[in-house]
């Protein structure tokens, strides 16, 4: 079973980029390729990964020629990537795998969206944490789902 990754014949590289403007040499260089009929199969921009575009092509001498005076393109970082590199970018981990008691978070949707809260409890069967808002004048304790929530700092456990 060792031959599975050889049956597809990806040719996955990568290609360093000015932090935060991957989508833009993304646009660049698919109009590039499009003018021009450059044989690239496809072109990954990570959300969790800055600074980096990978390119799906038979050779680097393909990339090369594509990524030829594109602005905020850096270089070609020399050899392959491996699909199984690429894959954590691409398969979206749940926020709730992250998440941990006492961790500090910020609420991204709802009346408290904005408002820094403290996790109290977590429910990963039904997808929900429990949460002390940190910016209200008492404490009240609120459950909203963990899409609704990022994570902003972890909590301090070593210390008990």
């Amino acid at each position: 079973m060792e031959k599975k990754e050889d049956q597809f014949q990806t040719k996955i590289f990568a290609v360093k980029t000015t932090t935060g403007q991957e989508k833009n040499v993304a646009r660049l260089l698919s109009a590039k390729i499009e003018m021009e009929k450059i044989p690239i199969k496809s072109i990954l921009v990570p959300d969790t990964l800055k600074g980096y575009v990978f390119i799906e092509a038979d050779g680097p001498h393909l990339i090369e020629e594509a990524i030829a005076g594109v602005r905020h393109v850096r270089s070609r970082i020399p050899g392959l990537v491996s699909f199984n590199e690429i894959e954590r970018y691409i398969v979206r981990k749940p926020v709730i795998e992250d998440l941990g008691e006492d961790d500090v978070v910020e609420i991204t949707g709802g009346p408290f969206k904005g408002m820094r809260a403290k996790i109290t409890r977590i429910d990963k069967s039904k997808g929900e944490v429990t949460l002390e808002l940190l910016e209200a004048t008492f404490t009240l304790p609120i459950t909203v789902h963990s899409d609704y929530v990022k994570l902003i700092e972890k909590g301090k456990r070593s210390e008990e």
